[in-house]
């Protein structure tokens, strides 16, 4: 019966033990709406039909697509929130929530700046020294877990002056964000380079194919039209996503790299 007793714990040991091994890479995503997960369909009145209908919604959030680039070893986990910055991720308790899931081996991508760059809104307005010490504490729990964190600068608004000229809209973060990932000695994609560069090669009118612009009467979500240069249509997101996968390869991060289709 002890002999029994001691091939039963070996047993659920060695199984336990390899069902670790089998746990697939986990993609952890902390930031802001331009990486979010967007509802696929939301609810409208229909004034013809008399009835609420579901109608697609238009946007996506880049971190949404990024499933389409990995085979099934690798779980994205897309905890992004619209209109949090680095204080308001943390204050209501989104980034708890990836420390509570977070395992040896995973990866966090970090992406914030959009908000916290925002002064004229206090509900969601970071300080740049407090900014520094989010991103910091933010690198420090990620490796206290035994997981990998990616700093990601902010993926840029589409602004340009009359002339056609690419206009910056996020001041001293995105620098403040490649320095934190220069002192703490950390992975960095610069997606703000990146998409900047893709928006200035796309030029001013051809870029807003990847933006948030709705025509009137395109969607009934938005009866009157929309145009929105931060947020992103589904083909800007996808694109968006491929730059963070590009940065992956850049960076040389083989336990991602390896499982890209």
């Amino acid at each position: 019966m002890k002999k029994l007793i001691v091939i039963s714990v070996t047993l659920v040991t060695f199984c336990m033990f390899f069902a670790g091994k089998n746990r697939p890479v986990h993609l952890f995503m902390a930031g802001d709406s331009t990486m979010a997960l967007k509802p696929l369909y939301k609810n409208v009145w229909d004034s013809i039909a008399g009835d609420s209908i579901s109608e697609a919604f238009p946007e996506r959030g880049w971190g949404q697509l990024l499933p389409e680039f990995f085979n099934q070893n690798i779980v994205i986990e897309d905890y992004a929130q619209n209109g949090r910055s680095s204080r308001t991720f943390i204050e209501q308790g989104w980034w708890q929530k990836i420390l509570d899931n977070v395992q040896a081996g995973d990866y966090v991508v970090i992406q914030f700046g959009h908000n916290d760059s925002a002064e004229d809104r206090p509900d969601r307005y970071t300080p740049p020294k407090q900014y520094v010490e989010n991103l910091t504490r933010f690198v420090d729990e990620v490796k206290a877990k035994g997981a990998t964190p990616i700093i990601c600068t902010s993926v840029v608004r589409r602004r340009f002056d009359s002339k056609g000229v690419f206009q910056d809209s996020h001041g001293e973060y995105v620098e403040l964000a490649r320095q934190v990932a220069q002192d703490k000695n950390v992975l960095m994609i610069d997606m703000y380079e990146k998409s900047k560069e893709l928006l200035i090669d796309l030029g001013k009118d051809q870029s807003a194919s990847l933006f948030l612009h709705i025509e009137a009467g395109e969607n009934k979500i938005f009866p009157q039209g929309k145009t929105d240069n931060t947020h992103f249509k589904e083909t800007g997101a996808r694109i968006m996503a491929s730059l963070f996968v590009e940065g992956l390869k850049e960076n040389n991060v083989k336990p991602l790299i390896k499982e890209i289709k």
